[in-house]
C-alpha cells in the first residue's frame, strides 16, 4: 500500500489539478486506501516533490487507469513514461478490458487520447443530491449482508448490470468484508436488491445499486433512495452517485428524487 505522505502527495496533486484545468478527476480514493500493495499505483517525483502519478483500478476482468501531471510540469513525457507502465502492467496481469478515465472537460486528457490506441467506449455523470427535507418512508427493509447473501449479490451484478459470473463474483468477493455499508433490500421479507454507501470524509457515494428484474417498476427504487438519502443527509453527508450517461431510466429515477448532473466523465477502450 502507498505511505502515508504519498496518499497526501496524491491529494495535493489531484486538488492543484482540479483547480487548474476546472475539472473533477475520478481517483478511486476507497481503493487507494485500502490497497495491499501499490504495484497498481506509479509515481513520478522530483526533489521530492509529486510531478506526476497514474493509477490502475480492476473490477473484475477490467482495469480503469486514471491520471494526472502537474500543470507546470506537463509536456515533459511524464505522463507517457506512467502510461506506458500502466499498461504493461494491465497486460501482465491479463486484463481482459482496459479503460481510460478522462474528466469530460479535460482538454489535457483530450489531446493525449487523440494520440493513443484507444476508443470512446461510454460516459458517466456524477450526481449530488441537493434538494431539501426527505420524508420518511415505508414498506421497505435495508439490512446489513452476511456472508450467506454472497450468492444474492452475484445474481443481482448479473442480472441488473449484464456482468459476467467471473466478474460478479471478483466484485462481490472484495466487497464482502464492507458489511458496514452494504445493504440488502427486502420487502414483505424477500431479498430484491442491494446498495453499498461508501463514506468519506463528509461524502456519501451510492455503488452497486440494483433491484431484481421482475421487482423493478413498482416503486421500490425510488424508496430505498429516500430512505438512504434520509439518513445520510442527517448524518451531515452530502449524497452522491454515477450513472452510465446513455441509461434513460436510471437518470430519471435518480432526477426524480432531487440528484442534480454536477461531472461528467468519459470512458475509452484501449486497444489491446
Amino acid at each position: 500500500m502507498s505511505t502515508i505522505q504519498e496518499l497526501q502527495d496524491i491529494a495535493q496533486l489531484q486538488k492543484e489539478c482540479e483547480a487548474y484545468d476546472h475539472i473533477q478527476l475520478k481517483l478511486n480514493w476507497e481503493m487507494l486506501r485500502n490497497r495491499e500493495n501499490n504495484e497498481m499505483d506509479f509515481f513520478i517525483y522530483e526533489n521530492g516533490e509529486l510531478q506526476a502519478f497514474l493509477a490502475l483500478y480492476a473490477f473484475g476482468s477490467t482495469v480503469e487507469i486514471c491520471g494526472m501531471v502537474k500543470p507546470s510540469e506537463r509536456r515533459k513525457g511524464h505522463f507517457k513514461r506512467l502510461f506506458q507502465q500502466g499498461i504493461e502492467t494491465a497486460k501482465h496481469n491479463e486484463y481482459k478490458k482496459i479503460l481510460l478515465n478522462a474528466p469530460a472537460g479535460s482538454d489535457a486528457a483530450k489531446a493525449f487520447l487523440n494520440h493513443t490506441a484507444a476508443d470512446y467506449a461510454f460516459s458517466e455523470h456524477q450526481m449530488e443530491w441537493q434538494e431539501g427535507i426527505v420524508e420518511e418512508v415505508d414498506g421497505i427493509q435495508l439490512r446489513i449482508t452476511i456472508e450467506d447473501d454472497l450468492e444474492m449479490r452475484v445474481r443481482l451484478s448479473m442480472e441488473a448490470f449484464g456482468e459476467s459470473e467471473e466478474d460478479a463474483r471478483a466484485m462481490e468477493g472484495r466487497t464482502s468484508g464492507d458489511k458496514d455499508n452494504m445493504y440488502m433490500i427486502e420487502v414483505n421479507e424477500e431479498t430484491v436488491g442491494k446498495i453499498r454507501v461508501s463514506l468519506d470524509a463528509e461524502q456519501a457515494w451510492l455503488y452497486g445499486f440494483s433491484i431484481l428484474p421482475e421487482y423493478q417498476g413498482r416503486g421500490i427504487g425510488r424508496k430505498v433512495l429516500r430512505r438512504i438519502i434520509r439518513e445520510q443527509s442527517l448524518a451531515g453527508h452530502s449524497i452522491h452517485l454515477e450513472v452510465e450517461t446513455k441509461n434513460d431510466h436510471a437518470l430519471g429515477l435518480y432526477e426524480s428524487v432531487g440528484f442534480k448532473v454536477v461531472h461528467a466523465q468519459d470512458y475509452y477502450k484501449y486497444r489491446l
